[in-house]
């Protein structure tokens, strides 16, 4: 019914070289994986990475977009030149985006809406940091944030988004939530994304991810949760065997 869904997410790694060296080792390695492969990389080694997989079944993405088509923000990068690169997929409101640099709610929105409009793929990020799961906010924070990004936001769009549900105190700690409580959790959000639109979209099309340490020790437990459609792979994207025992399920 929904296809699962592995990225990785490499963050602030790997050289051109180094891009070079790992796609390469890893093309064989999930030639023959059921789900759909992602890799989003910085803006340097996309333009190489997708000229590696050209042929192949892995994906492109970016790891983040700007709202704006083009303009005095220095730094940053738009929808057009992602989509001139042969970018598929971005990465949107990741929790380091929101934490070091101010990315909020609205942006995220804002970042969607962009890169929809020019036929990219966001994987939007939503979660709890551990103050807020102790807090007993979890719901809400949830609620908040997923009904934010999907604003104006047409039914017809979510065919091409992916949400990647990162609790914040999960990542690059080695914690992992229970496969349980990381079902129970993405249930949340499918549940709103239901209310915001319909049940039959929200069980049928919208793929939801969980990136909070997924690794190939805990791969198999949480993806046989039922609302567990993927993962975002941080640590374990940035080694080709490590990257393939997770795609590989």
């Amino acid at each position: 019914m929904r296809t699962p869904i592995i990225a990785g997410n490499w963050k602030m790694n790997n050289t051109i070289a180094a891009t070079k060296a790992l796609v390469t080792e890893l093309i064989p390695l999930v030639k023959d994986a059921k789900a759909e492969v992602v890799i989003c990389t910085p803006y340097t080694d996309l333009a190489t990475a997708v000229e590696l997989t050209k042929g192949t079944n892995i994906k492109v993405g970016a790891e983040n977009v700007h709202w704006a088509e083009k303009g005095a923000f220095t730094g940053e990068i738009s929808a057009d030149m992602l989509v001139e690169l042969g970018v598929t997929y971005v990465i949107i409101g990741h929790s380091e985006r929101r934490q070091y640099f101010g990315e909020t709610d609205q942006t995220v929105n804002a970042r969607v809406k962009a890169a929809l409009a020019k036929g990219l793929k966001p994987i939007i990020c939503v979660g709890e940091t551990l103050e807020e799961r102790e807090g007993g906010k979890v719901a809400e924070v949830l609620v908040r944030q997923t009904t934010e990004a999907f604003k104006d936001v047409a039914e017809a769009e979510l065919q091409n988004i992916v949400v990647a549900y990162e609790p914040v105190w999960a990542i690059g700690t080695g914690k992992t939530a229970t496969a349980e409580v990381a079902n129970d959790t993405i249930k949340i959000i499918r549940d709103t994304i239901a209310k915001l639109y319909s049940k039959k979209t929200a069980e049928e099309i919208v793929r939801i991810q969980y990136g909070g340490s997924m690794n190939p020790k805990n791969v198999k437990e949480l993806m046989a949760m039922p609302e567990i459609d993927g993962g975002l792979i941080g640590g374990a994207s940035l080694k080709a065997p490590d990257f393939s025992l997770v795609v590989n399920y």
